[in-house]
């Protein structure tokens, strides 16, 4: 630092001295050349602090600036020279041409410096980085657990979104008096540090909130706006509202509902039967995903394994609901309704053979017997 004053002291003698020998202003005496050359002395002075807290960058760009509008402003010099030079006006327009397309490039050249920053230039010859795709985590979403299998198993591409507002409110169900709200906060909190874990899944906790906006469905809508994210739910509700204001939803329960198998009317399966259902002699079944199986004629057979044919399928909001009809092994085996006996078949498979009439009557003469002839 001493050196540095030291410099700027002899600096500004020597500008006072030059200042006092070579008298700038002749009309002035020599306090007043001397006055002269402190004063600009200082000015240099001030100038040059005030450059040593700018940075390297915006004095390049300010000199590159400055250079590219003196180069352009003698190019429209000599691009005039069928102008009369000695007219003022001539004169006084090359003036403001020189001093305005110089300062432009100064200005410019600072205001753009961080483009002569080695990030920046080296970003020019690379490739745009893709842009990235947020997911936004709801409560509810994060409570559920499948988003966690969902990203083990590679599906979920981008970056996944945690707001604290969100966090907030699931340490309050992690905190609350209730039993069972206490373990789904924890459940949730303990899948969100499972997919945290996670190699191949980039979890951010971000702190944007809105103060203006109470309730966290919409806090979620208004950071999705922003970000330009998708909001991950099972909350019916904000699905339908995000979706009306524009914003992209991935629901959990639908995708789930996408995954079930297919069935189609007419295809067999075989079913428990575990409760009755609301109509008369129905039974209720469920399937291992989950799917309600509804089954006619099968009241009496709770608790029993049967096989029923598939009559609809019910796609609804909740999920799909599979309706039934038992299959009765008697019928399943060809018996008639009205319980007749069926005469048994040959050996080969063909209808039987007709019975046969019974002996005609012996003659008169007793000598002979006729044989049997078939029945028409």
């Amino acid at each position: 630092m001493t050196w540095f004053l030291l410099a700027r002291a002899l600096f500004v003698v020597g500008l006072v001295a030059s200042a006092v020998i070579l008298r700038p202003l002749p009309l002035g005496d020599l306090a007043s050349n001397a006055a002269f050359g402190l004063v600009l002395g200082g000015l240099c002075v001030a100038l040059e602090v005030r450059l040593t807290r700018v940075s390297v960058t915006m004095m390049l760009g300010g000199l590159l600036g400055g250079a590219a509008g003196l180069l352009i402003a003698k190019t429209i010099g000599a691009a005039l020279f069928w102008a009369n030079i000695a007219d003022r006006r001539i004169a006084f327009l090359h003036s403001v041409v020189l001093l305005f397309l110089t300062y432009l490039g100064v200005v410019t050249g600072v205001r753009r410096a961080e483009w002569l920053e080695p990030a920046r230039m080296l970003s020019l010859f690379r490739g745009a980085p893709p842009d990235r795709r947020y997911k936004l985590l709801d409560t509810s979403v994060i409570i559920d657990g499948r988003i966690a299998d969902v990203c083990e198993t590679g599906f979920v591409d981008g970056t996944l979104v945690v707001p604290q507002f969100v966090l907030k409110e699931l340490q309050l169900v992690a905190d609350s008096s209730d039993a069972l709200k206490r373990n789904r906060g924890r459940r949730g909190l303990d899948i969100l540090a499972r997919i945290q874990k996670m190699a191949s899944v980039e979890v951010i906790i971000s702190d944007v909130d809105f103060p203006a906006v109470r309730e966290v469905d919409l806090k979620l809508i208004e950071l999705a706006r922003t970000l330009k994210a998708k909001i991950v739910t099972n909350d019916f509700n904000l699905n339908k509202v995000a979706q009306l204001r524009g914003i992209d939803v991935l629901n959990i329960n639908e995708l789930a509902n996408a995954l079930k198998p297919v069935v189609l009317p007419g295809e067999f399966m075989k079913v428990f039967i575990l409760k009755e259902g609301k109509e008369y002699n129905q039974g209720v079944a469920y399937l291992d995903d989950g799917t309600m199986v509804v089954v006619d004629n099968a009241r009496r057979l709770i608790g029993r394994t049967i096989d029923i044919v598939v009559t609809s399928v019910l796609q609804t909001t909740a999920g799909k609901m599979i309706f039934g009809r038992h299959i009765d092994p008697a019928q399943q085996h060809g018996a008639p309704a009205n319980g007749a006996p069926q005469a048994a078949a040959g050996p080969t498979g063909q209808a039987p053979a007709p019975p046969l009439a019974p002996p005609a009557a012996d003659k008169d003469d007793g000598s002979k017997r006729s044989r049997p002839v078939p029945q028409a």
